[in-house]
């Protein structure tokens, strides 16, 4: 019987042993986890309560929900898309739902029923689970041999690597390219005390985007007492992944409040000007924005709170405008974020047959999950990017079974 070893016992290593033994029960496949525990980000995913995928329904191109690695994932999800995601942990017993953003949750709310399902399922089928089992090294002889930290060996005929991106050095090692591993989706540090003071604040349609590139992204802002977050910052985050690392965290954000045109704004303030020229300018501002948001950007502009719409000229009328649509702010690092163990790198795709995850210089060696130079913005795309490259690889090992 063919031995399979899983390094790496996530969402993509775990998804991959138990499809094995739900088709071939009894399989000989060992699951090597470095950690304490299996399927430790898995728990925590969705704040717990685990974004296992996404309808995809307002997605219309994969670039924009995979900045790197679309082109892989266009094959890999019309193997085992979203739906099949769907069917696949409701036949299991997780029963699901949808949110009209498009996330997808468990109706339990709770991760640990998807983990308790993956690892049932694991067990009963024969998966041998090794915690605490860190590879030091791989080497092809006659098959894989493992060799572990504590000094202990392990051999598999089927090797498939499916830990974080920042082990793709074993992958290295057996012929495979690599990109340099970078964090992705965070939060931006930013040190106007002016901005940071209005923590807890929300722009629902901001457009953000790095000074000087193309890189923009759009959806709520939120000010925090460090800098910013939300999806809008977040996506960003990962658009400019590396981009922002090579820079060291430190650029330019160009925030536009409300996601309006330049023009779009122009036409609402002339008509503010026009309809409320006896009022306060503060009394009246864009929809969606808070009292203390239209405050601090009046103050951006040169604007006292005070003032009234008949007293605002063509200079400080530009100045609004301009506060609105193109306020900029210095980055000084990257924040934290919960969810912040997606990152952009790994096992380079070139390396990689897409329909399959096998690497192209090593017969039976697999590729699946986070050591892939695939990643994606919030939303449940990660974990997708999870199930759908375990999924191709699990079907091809049943070749070789």
């Amino acid at each position: 019987m063919k031995r399979i070893a899983i390094i790496g016992g996530g969402a993509a290593g775990c998804f991959c042993a138990a499809n094995i033994v739900k088709d071939v029960p009894g399989a000989d496949v060992t699951v090597y986890e470095s950690g304490p525990s299996a399927m430790a980000k898995l728990a925590l995913t969705g704040g717990g309560r685990c974004n296992i995928t996404n309808s995809f329904a307002s997605v219309d191109n994969l670039r924009d929900v995979y900045p790197r690695g679309y082109n892989l994932m266009k094959r890999a999800l019309s193997a085992f898309g979203p739906r099949d995601t769907v069917a696949w942990f409701e036949n299991a017993g997780v029963r699901l739902y949808t949110q009209p953003d498009g996330r997808v949750f468990p109706v339990s709310d709770d991760a640990r029923e998807v983990v308790g399902t993956l690892s049932g399922m694991m067990r009963r089928g024969g998966v041998k689970l090794r915690c605490g089992s860190r590879v030091a090294s791989v080497v092809r002889e006659d098959g894989f041999k493992l060799d572990f930290t504590d000094g202990s060996v392990g051999v598999a005929d089927i090797l498939v690597i499916a830990s974080g991106g920042g082990t793709a050095a074993l992958a290295e090692s057996l012929g495979a390219e690599t990109v340099p591993a970078v964090p992705s989706l965070y939060t931006f540090r930013i040190e106007d005390s002016a901005l940071r003071a209005l923590m807890g604040s929300v722009a629902p349609e901001a457009v953000v985007g790095i000074a000087g590139t193309g890189f923009r992204a759009s959806g709520p802002l939120l000010v925090t007492d460090w800098g910013v977050s939300g999806p809008a910052v977040l996506r960003l985050s990962s658009y400019a992944a590396r981009h922002l690392a090579e820079r060291g965290w430190k650029s330019a954000l160009t925030v536009n409040w409300t996601g309006s045109s330049e023009d779009g704004i122009r036409r609402w303030a002339e008509s503010a000007r026009g309809e409320n020229a006896s009022k306060f300018v503060s009394s009246v501002h864009p929809d969606g924005l808070s009292d203390r948001l239209w405050k601090h950007i009046l103050n951006r502009a040169g604007l006292r709170e005070d003032a009234r719409w008949s007293e605002v000229g063509a200079k400080v009328f530009n100045r609004l405008v301009s506060a609105l649509t193109a306020d900029t702010y210095a980055i000084a690092g990257k924040g934290s974020y919960k969810e912040e163990f997606v990152t952009c790198g790994g096992v380079s795709l070139s390396s990689v047959d897409p329909g399959t995850m096998e690497s192209r210089n090593c017969s039976g060696l697999f590729f699946a999950g986070e050591v892939l130079d695939v990643d994606a913005v919030t939303g449940g795309f990660n974990l997708q990017a999870a199930w759908s490259t375990a999924y191709s690889a699990y079907r091809k090992i049943l070749l070789y079974l």
